[in-house]
Parts: C-alpha cells; structure tokens; sequence
C-alpha cells in the first residue's frame, strides 16, 4: 500500500503520442481552411488547454489576428473559432489513432501502481469524440483507466480544477493531496495545482521538448538535457512539485516521497 490512492494522467504527450504530435498539423490545417497560415510552434503554444480555447489563443496571437483581419475584415470572434473548432474536431479525430502509441514503460507502471492499490485516473484537453479513436487503441496495447474526463465533458476545462474534482468522485478518492496529477502541459499541471493534488510534469515526452523517442536518441546527451531543462522549467513555472522525463520514471519518484 501506499499514501498515495491514486495518479490522475494527461493523455497526449504523457501516456501516449510521446511528443504530442497528433493535434499539431490538424491545427495547421484548419486554419489553412480558412486562408490563416499558422506555425507549428503557434500550434504548440496553448497545449494542455481544451481544443476550443486552444484555437481561440491561437487566434489571439497578433501575427494570426492580423492575418484573420486582412483576410475576413474583422478581428475574429468567438464565433469564428466555433467555425476553425468544427472543422477542427473532425479532421483530429480523424487522425488520432495514428498517434495512439502508449509511452515506452507506461503499462509497467501502471502495473506497478496497482499493485500498490492507486486507481489511475485520466483526464485531457481532447473532446469526448477524439477519444473514442483513442480508448480502442490504448486498450489494446495494455492501458486502461479508471476513468477518463474530456474537454467536453463538464462546463468549464482546465486550467480549473473542476475535471479533477469529478475524478474524486469517479475514482472514490481524497483527500486531494492523497492523489498525484501527472501532465505534459502548463494548463494541466494547472489544473492539478487547482485542486490541491502533488504535480508531477512529464519533460522528455511531452510538448514542450516535441520529439519522438528515435530523434531524441539521436541527439547528444548534452542537448537532451538542454531540451529537459527548458521543458523542467515550463513545468515548474506551471507549478509542477516534481518533474520527471517520463511515466516510466512515477515509480521511483513516489518511492523516493514515501521514503522521505
């Protein structure tokens, strides 16, 4: 047993799609739907956030702001990104399967978790409907949990703590600093700041560092940690308690809590 009774995971760039990719070219696409040329690293700004107040920053960044303007003749409202959001939506769930793959040691560690007697809980930025292509995939390679808390799913996302608290309730589980909130994002270790939950970021898969497994081997240990480091400081800044390159790495870090 443990004094922790459950860990709550992001998904995208956490426990699966080591370096978040799937949303990234989506995002790019959609707004090329709307003659909006946008970046990649535009793209990866707001991660973590639900997918409708992920367009409407993006939208608020000046350099795309005036392009909306020049094309369309006003500064784009909410009303345009529920335009970008519908076509958005479609176009990801379309794509997201592909980039289901778990995290190197993310059953393992559920495993261990388990035998430790935590329920794991799971909470993301994407709609209820990416998720459906996701539950499948992520099943079938060994990981399943408990519950799941969507972008869609309650009136208000992250970064509050209002998907936290219904995974309290889900999972049976308080009080909330018995409960470890594990994120690639700012907006998620937000989210379990909020809720008074132990913060755990995730460095070297997430996407702050944006790489997969094979490029970040074939770079020098020396900017491997340089890519660590500025993705350690995202987290922290966010209000991360601890930071670890990835979920393989939460079993030793709660021996290490317990030890202490």
């Amino acid at each position: 047993m443990t004094c922790f009774k459950a860990a709550v995971f992001d998904w995208a760039g956490t426990t699966i799609d080591f370096g978040s990719f799937a949303p990234m070219g989506v995002f790019v696409k959609a707004f090329e739907r709307f003659g909006i040329t946008a970046t990649i690293d535009q793209a990866r700004a707001p991660m973590g956030a639900p997918k409708w107040d992920h367009i409407r920053a993006m939208m608020d960044m000046p350099e795309i702001a005036d392009q909306w303007a020049a094309k369309h003749g006003a500064a784009p409202t909410d009303a345009d990104v529920d335009r970008v959001y519908e076509v958005f939506v479609p176009m990801n769930e379309e794509v997201v399967a592909d980039y289901a793959t778990l995290v190197p040691g993310t059953v393992e560690m559920v495993a261990d978790l388990r035998t430790r007697g935590m329920k794991i809980g799971s909470t993301t930025g994407y709609t209820r409907s990416i998720m459906e292509r996701v539950l499948p995939v992520a099943a079938a390679q060994g990981y399943a949990p408990d519950n799941l808390i969507c972008a869609d799913d309650l009136p208000e996302g992250r970064p509050g703590p209002i998907g936290m608290y219904k995974c309290f309730v889900d999972l049976l589980v308080y009080p909330p600093e018995a409960v470890i909130k594990v994120d690639d994002t700012e907006p998620g270790i937000k989210e379990g700041v909020a809720a008074g939950c132990v913060t755990v970021g995730v460095a070297l898969s997430g996407n702050a560092v944006g790489k997969t497994p094979e490029e970040l081997d074939a770079l020098p240990e020396d900017e491997v940690d340089r890519l660590r480091q500025h993705a350690t400081a995202i987290l922290k800044d966010a209000g991360a308690d601890h930071v670890i390159d990835t979920v393989a790495d939460l079993p030793a870090l709660i021996d290490r809590l317990e030890d202490a």
